[in-house]
């Protein structure tokens, strides 16, 4: 804890459990050297380290210190009212993006909650620097209701008078005047370049206004140490340090309803259409739409076109065209240039098609409707994760701490040096200014250069099906579990992934049965064009594994296709059949081939991957429907909604959609609850029907309690909350299955399906014989591909066994679970928390 925090009256006790029975668990954890377990655990390299963690009953939830290693942890418990008579102000600054308004909201109840005193910036540094009620104190009350509300409810705006130092100095009188010396700043790299300036002329900001008399010694000294922590809200998702920035999920679910929406009439009247998008300098909106959306090309700043790229454009959708394709779609960032740095413009594109091809070729810009419309739930998780992270950086900063930005680094939140972070932002430039420009593409980050990467092979490889290469490999893919969106757009990336290289690319349609009934057929090209779109599975999957359909007809099935590679995409039977064949291969030698589960179910629930395709789909169709319910309820007044969710016995969706939704409580198997857990929340509701938001959102996992059912809690609701509040209930069923798949899962789908081929195929090149049969026999060789924090990774099922909750079908650990007291914390619940952070360099999240 800062020296300054020890100074505070509450100091002493804060960083201590409340009472003797949690000091007792937790000196009995540290006598289990339970971190030194963690240590070790293969496990929990993906465990997160956002900074809350629940604390009540403490033995509970052992599995929630996070270990991240090579990093020292700096653990304590986070109580209410921890840091009483602190002042902190957060502002919105540059272009507004969906989830700014989760992150205040986070910010708002996060520093209440620990006792400060939070107080709204309105537009910016324009409300700085005119301070009066531009800077007006928040309450709980304040950022209710605004979770699903695009654009920052505080505003923003530019302001010239903060450039010039007398500006400053009246934005540093105003801040002095409330009391305020600790600051969130939400926006881009010029927001926090701005930031960082004003901190470093802070102490001369303040000698010159106790010099002019404008504020006293006492203050001066008393506030003379101005903290800063920044989250990047930009929809470019352009700057370096984090994986993604707030608001550029969002503008991608923009972008990519307008691309489905273009595709249908595109293709009835065989048009061509060049979609621009924003992005400014950064070509990531761009480049991610192009990879979900099976466009014929993409310009982006980072990866000019060579000389002579008007030839090979138009050659690509001639022969586009002539394999059958009816419509061809090009995405343009506003930014694209060609290699002497002349720009490119999607007008230009237009008449060079138009005029070459003869194509009926349409323009569309979508403009500021990128920055429009509802936060993602990905955005809505990030800010909320990003303001709670922010606070906690605030209160625990030093006299000598930098100003830090709260990333994002997989799935962790992290604190990167502020400058460092602005510094490799404005190389990326200098970069592409010197034409150096993969030099521009590793500064953007691994993810960036990865999407390229897979962009390019799934694009301009084609002129290699034209060549005479033979197909050496035969490699089959097939669909076991229940539908997941993001599943067809897997399938087409292995075909054309695998057709590139040369493979033969087998279907095989309704799981193990579908293979056993012989309902096999070779993919080519035109095949799965448009797959990505689309929903559901085109394959057909059952959710049977192999081991009931019979072990010995599929090995026959196998030999008779001759099959050197089988990639299965799936849910829990996914990963239970490669383990089944696994276990099988020494009594059926058929199974001694590459056997790659590629997760895909809603559930999440998959061992080996943080992710499973299909996930992200189902949570915002999930977090959708909350927002009308939350509607209805709020035009009933005094009701609650129990909602139940999918998932098995898997607590990821109704956990992160109850986050995602301002849910007051999510009922989860991994989290046991009784009764009075029941009544406590009773209670709770009964007082919040006191205040201005009448209204109560409940989720319960279909698993969670066998006697609990949702039901069950709904009757209780009716019965304790009779003459408060009324109860409702709905369980939303198959929906959650349905829909088009979201940016992500059709990203995350694409990446894994091409990693799965490339991996397959080096397996099969190293155990292959002269006589052509394929033996892999390692434990190498039956593996789930996933991704783990930031990095697919590829584990081998032998190793996942144990990991595994056969019962009840899903992973011993999950990362996720570490969120969990967010949402209570940020639903009024009185509770105790324990904190740890990670603290790193840019390059290291990078």
């Amino acid at each position: 804890m800062a020296e300054a925090d020890k100074k505070n009256d509450n100091s002493s006790s804060s960083s201590q459990p409340n009472n003797e029975e949690q000091q007792g668990e937790l000196e009995a954890l540290e006598e289990n050297d339970t971190l030194g377990e963690l240590r070790s655990d293969f496990t929990n390299t993906s465990s997160d380290t956002s900074s809350i963690l629940i604390n009540t009953p403490f033995s509970k939830y052992r599995g929630s210190v996070a270990w991240v290693e090579g990093l020292e942890q700096n653990l304590h418990v986070i109580a209410k009212d921890q840091y009483p008579g602190r002042a902190m102000g957060v502002f919105t600054s540059g272009g507004d993006a969906q989830g700014m308004n989760p992150a205040v909201r986070a910010i708002v109840r996060m520093g209440i909650y620990l006792g400060c005193k939070v107080y709204f910036i309105h537009e910016g540094y324009q409300g700085l620097v005119d301070g009066g009620n531009s800077i007006r104190q928040a309450t709980w009350a304040s950022v209710s209701g605004i979770l699903d509300d695009g654009g920052t409810i505080i505003g923003s705006a530019r302001c010239q008078e903060f450039r010039e130092r007398p500006g400053r100095l009246r934005a540093a009188k105003n801040l002095i005047d409330h009391g305020i010396n600790n600051i969130v700043c939400i926006g881009g790299d010029g927001s926090l370049t701005g930031a960082n300036l004003f901190r470093k002329e802070w102490d001369s900001l303040l000698q010159e206004l106790v010099q002019k008399n404008e504020i006293t010694k006492e203050n001066a000294n008393k506030y003379k140490h101005l903290n800063i922590v920044g989250l990047v809200g930009s929809i470019d998702n352009d700057f370096c340090g984090t994986d993604m920035t707030i608001g550029a999920d969002s503008a991608l679910h923009r972008i990519m309803e307008a691309i489905d929406c273009i595709t249908t009439t595109a293709s009835s009247h065989q048009r061509c259409f060049v979609l621009e998008v924003m992005g400014r300098h950064c070509g990531y909106l761009a480049l991610v739409t192009a990879l979900g959306s099976d466009a014929d090309w993409v310009f982006i700043p980072e990866s000019p076109p060579e000389p002579g790229w008007e030839d090979q454009l138009c050659n690509k959708l001639k022969n586009s065209r002539e394999m059958g394709q009816r419509l061809n779609i090009i995405v343009l960032a506003e930014g694209a240039t060609d290699y002497d740095g002349n720009p490119i413009t999607s007008d230009g594109v237009r008449q060079l098609v138009s005029k070459r091809l003869k194509y009926d070729t349409r323009v569309t810009i979508l403009g500021h409707v990128q920055r429009g419309g509802c936060p993602s739930a990905f955005d809505r998780l990030l800010g909320t994760r990003m303001g709670a992270e922010a606070v906690l950086a605030l209160m625990e900063a030093t006299p000598t701490s930098q100003p830090v930005v709260i990333a994002l680094s997989g799935n962790q939140t992290v604190r990167v040096p502020l400058m460092h972070c602005v510094e490799k932002t404005l190389a990326v430039a200098e970069a592409m200014k010197s034409k150096r420009f993969i030099e521009a593409q590793e500064l953007r980050g691994r993810s960036f250069k990865g999407n390229l990467e897979t962009y390019i092979c799934l694009s301009k490889l084609r002129p290699k099906l034209f060549s005479n290469k033979q197909h050496s490999f035969n490699l089959a893919m097939l669909n076991v579990g229940a539908p997941a969106c993001g599943v067809n757009a897997t399938i087409r990336a292995i075909v054309r992934f695998g057709l590139c290289e040369g493979h033969n690319m087998f279907a095989v349609f309704d799981g193990f049965e579908g293979l056993v009934n012989n309902q096999v057929k070779t993919l080519q090209w035109m095949a799965v064009n448009g797959w990505s779109s689309v929903g559901g599975s085109l394959l057909g999957c059952q959710k049977t594994s192999a081991g009931k359909v019979g072990l010995s007809l599929i090995a026959e099935r196998i030999r008779e296709h001759n099959f050197h590679a089988l990639l299965i995409i799936g849910g829990y039977e996914a990963y239970v059949s490669v383990l089944q064949m696994y276990e099988a291969r020494n009594k059926y030698p058929e199974f001694q081939i590459p056997l790659i589960c590629l997760p895909a179910t809603i559930s999440n629930n998959v061992p080996g991957t943080e992710f499973s395709i299909g996930t992200d789909t189902a949570l915002n169709e999930i977090v959708k429907i909350c927002d009308k319910i939350k509607q209805s309820a709020q035009g009933s007044k005094r009701r609650i909604f129990v909602i139940e969710t999918m998932g098995g016995y898997c607590g990821y969706l109704a956990t992160m959609a109850a986050l995602a939704s301002g849910a007051d409580q999510a009922y989860i198997y991994e989290e046991p609850f009784t009764i009075k857990d029941l009544i406590d929340d009773v209670d709770h509701l009964r007082k919040k029907m006191e205040g201005h938001l009448k209204r109560g959102l409940l989720l319960r996992n279909e698993m969670a309690n066998e006697h609990y059912s949702t039901d069950f809690i709904t009757k209780l609701l009716q019965e304790e909350g009779k003459g408060v509040f009324s109860a409702r209930s709905n369980v939303l069923g198959h929906m959650q299955q349905g829909g088009l798949p979201s940016p992500f899962d059709r990203a995350f789908g694409t990446k894994l399906g091409c990693k799965a081929v490339t991996y397959a195929v080096s397996l099969i090149e190293n155990a292959a014989t002269e006589e052509g049969k394929v033996v892999c026999n390692t434990p190498e060789s039956a593996v789930v591909l996933g991704l783990v924090k930031r990095q697919n990774t590829i584990t081998p099922v032998e190793t996942l066994k144990s990991n595994t909750d056969i019962e009840h079908r899903m992973p011993l650990e999950q990362w996720w679970l570490k969120l969990r007291p967010l949402l209570r914390i940020l639903a009024k619940h009185e509770s105790v928390y324990i904190g740890d952070f990670v603290e790193t360099g840019v390059d290291e999240v990078d």
